[in-house]
């Protein structure tokens, strides 16, 4: 794919499916996808985003340099499902829901082969199997165009739920060129769930590192989580922990969900209401504060898909303590950037927190550490050269064939 030899890599195009984007500037939904994008122009990659519409949205917008096309898939009061990460609960709860989902996978279908006959992309790129994957590997058998599908985790757990999803995962995974993964255990579930497909490479999303930098005085003795207040996330078992530690921590909390009301009664019942914030949830420029004044971020999560809070803690060179669960071991590596604990109980997770909090100069060491390690992994452009040679590698395959 060299236009010459010793010349620049030729300018390519690419099509990015997906559900969740920014819609303006500075929104948290698929940031991580806009500064892929961002990344990549400084490679010679054009990124088009095509996604669903949403109330408020502009059909055609311009966002930080890169172009997005939004598509109608229902009536407006109906067009809910993208942007907000509760598309699988609002299926679930209503047939409107489903049937706007499907008329989503089929508008989507059709505004890619038209954005596709539109921007001539070099190839398409879908952010989640489902149903961006979908849609791209539906284009993909009607022509040579190669597809590379990126899991983030929500949609590994959803092919987890039923064979009917995993046969989706499968169909999608043999009409990608590659398939990519934001972390090794995600590749080791979706290989389990095609073992007759060549497996996952790891290529995780770029973390804000413009945003997230050391500064300031930490408070020696406040804990921070960042999250969703979901069970999956166990928050229950983190104020368990802060009422079982012997440092009597102080705890912010950031998130909303649906566990918020019941969360609060179990702080209450233990006796730690006034030492719990909950900020509820917060723009993300709102967090690097938090971040550098806490003595450690605490994140509970079970499977997790990878736990990009914990980089961006990292960047602030603020200590994680997390479960050894899910994606996180790719994030921290024991006792060196981050303390993992294998006992998922609010005594093993105490233990971890009034250690770290015993010790404020390995505290400091871990910080340090971590930043270093997250800055080598997850900088856009560490990323976007990962990327490029996905892509390069793609085309070339495709040219081959």
């Amino acid at each position: 794919m060299m236009s010459a030899i010793g010349a620049e890599p030729a300018p390519l195009t690419v099509l990015f499916l997906t559900h969740s984007f920014p819609r303006h500037s500075g929104d948290a939904a698929g940031s991580f996808l806009l500064r892929l994008a961002r990344a990549l122009a400084e490679h010679s990659i054009h990124v088009t985003v095509l996604a669903p519409h949403a109330p408020r949205l502009a059909l055609h917008d311009r966002i930080e340099g890169i172009d997005v096309i939004r598509f109608r898939y229902a009536p407006a009061a109906n067009e809910s499902l993208a942007y907000t990460g509760t598309m699988a609960e609002q299926v679930q709860a209503s047939w409107a829901a489903r049937a706007a989902l499907l008329s989503l996978v089929g508008a989507g279908l059709w505004s890619t082969l038209r954005a596709r006959r539109d921007t001539r992309p070099s190839l398409l790129h879908a952010h989640w199997w489902f149903p961006a994957g979908v849609i791209g590997a539906a284009v993909e058998t009607t022509s040579s165009m190669p597809l590379i599908t990126t899991m983030h985790g929500s949609d590994v757990r959803l092919a987890r739920s039923s064979s009917a999803a995993q046969k989706g995962l499968r169909w999608v995974m043999r009409h990608s060129r590659a398939a990519t993964t934001v972390s090794r255990w995600l590749a080791d579930q979706a290989h389990a769930m095609a073992p007759g497909v060549a497996p996952p490479q790891v290529a995780p999303m770029p973390a804000a590192t413009d945003l997230f930098f050391p500064a300031g005085e930490r408070d020696v003795n406040r804990l921070l989580f960042v999250g969703r207040l979901n069970a999956q996330k166990g928050i229950e078992v983190l104020l368990r922990a802060v009422a079982e530690s012997r440092h009597a921590p102080t705890l912010d909390i950031v998130g909303a969900g649906d566990d918020a009301s019941s969360l609060r009664a179990v702080a209450s019942s233990l006796g730690i209401a006034e030492r719990v914030t909950w900020h509820g949830a917060l723009p993300q420029t709102a967090l690097p504060t938090l971040y550098r004044r806490a003595a450690a971020l605490v994140v509970p999560s079970r499977d997790e898909g990878l736990g990009l809070v914990a980089v961006e803690a990292q960047l602030c060179e603020t200590p994680v303590i997390a479960f050894n669960s899910g994606g996180l071991p790719d994030v921290i590596a024991p006792d060196r950037t981050g303390v993992l604990v294998r006992d998922f109980t609010p005594e093993g997770l105490a233990h971890a927190i009034d250690t770290l909090l015993d010790n404020r100069a390995q505290a400091a060491s871990l910080g340090q550490a971590g930043r270093r390690a997250a800055l080598d992994v997850f900088s856009p452009d560490a990323v976007a050269r990962k990327y490029t040679r996905l892509y390069r590698d793609a085309l070339a395959a495709s040219t081959a064939r």
